[in-house]
């Protein structure tokens, strides 16, 4: 099965996103930091255009710290920049206030020529759903100023929130893209919660996140559940009594 979700706000949200980044002086563009490459929406990026922006890999606690510090310098040898951060404890968070400043201070400085010296910095956040924009938004605000949730589409409107850094947030819409050409990439997202449950082949995604795991990371798998034997079903069964979530008589 291929998986695709594309709901009717999000081309809404794409349509709000494309109005609101000529009013802005600088890009969060947050992605997944499990699932760099997939998680980055390529219909964002055209709509970001040549606006400076800053990566930030989100969720940095849940992936591997090698394979992040690696992303990391595949992007800046793209000539960008890129944070690592875990908006929950607060890691990686100092990063973002400096690079901002720095990336805003050709626009600021346009806006003063023009004699608007009140006008703030502002910085517009997207992605993907549930890659933690707004549990980023409020470690950045000092507040609970956005509505956060461990699935996707929490945010459904735009919002501006001033930060304890100084600068303005505009709040998005988590937003996917409307064909997915490649199917490990839908299965990527599906696995780790930025497409809606309810529409996806929970064995087929599972299979497929397990049968990954034990091509790249066997030994913590083995650590965590036993060597795996068998086919990929039977490992399935395995997690599954390893983690307690099988019902009686099932298997």
């Amino acid at each position: 099965m291929t998986i695709q979700w594309y709901p009717g706000h999000m081309a809404k949200a794409r349509r709000e996103v494309a109005t609101a980044i000529r009013w802005v002086d600088v890009v969060l563009e947050l992605v997944d930091a499990r699932i760099p490459s997939a998680s980055r929406n390529p219909v964002l990026g055209e709509l970001i255009g040549d606006k400076p922006r800053l990566v930030v890999m989100t969720r940095v606690d849940l992936a591997d710290p090698d394979v992040s510090r690696r992303w990391i310098g595949f992007f800046a040898r793209q000539g960008g920049r890129a944070v690592a951060v875990d908006a929950r404890s607060g890691r990686g968070l100092r990063g973002i206030g400096g690079a901002v400043r720095e990336l805003a201070a050709p626009s600021v400085g346009r806006w003063k020529k023009r004699g608007v010296r009140n006008r703030g910095m502002r910085v517009l956040i997207v992605g993907i759903p549930n890659v933690g924009k707004s549990s980023l938004i409020n470690r950045l605000a000092g507040r609970s100023a956005a509505k956060t949730g461990d699935l996707p589409g929490v945010t459904r409107a735009q919002q501006w929130i001033r930060t304890s850094e100084g600068f303005e947030l505009l709040d998005t819409p988590g937003i996917l893209w409307p064909k997915f050409e490649d199917p490990e990439t839908g299965l990527l997202l599906a696995a780790t919660g930025a497409i809606k449950e309810e529409i996806l082949p929970l064995e087929e995604v599972a299979l497929f996140l397990l049968k990954r795991l034990q091509l790249t990371y066997p030994r913590a798998l083995a650590g965590r559940y036993g060597d795996l034997a068998g086919e990929p079903e039977d490992w399935l069964e395995q997690v599954g009594k390893g983690r307690g979530l099988l019902m009686a008589g099932a298997g």
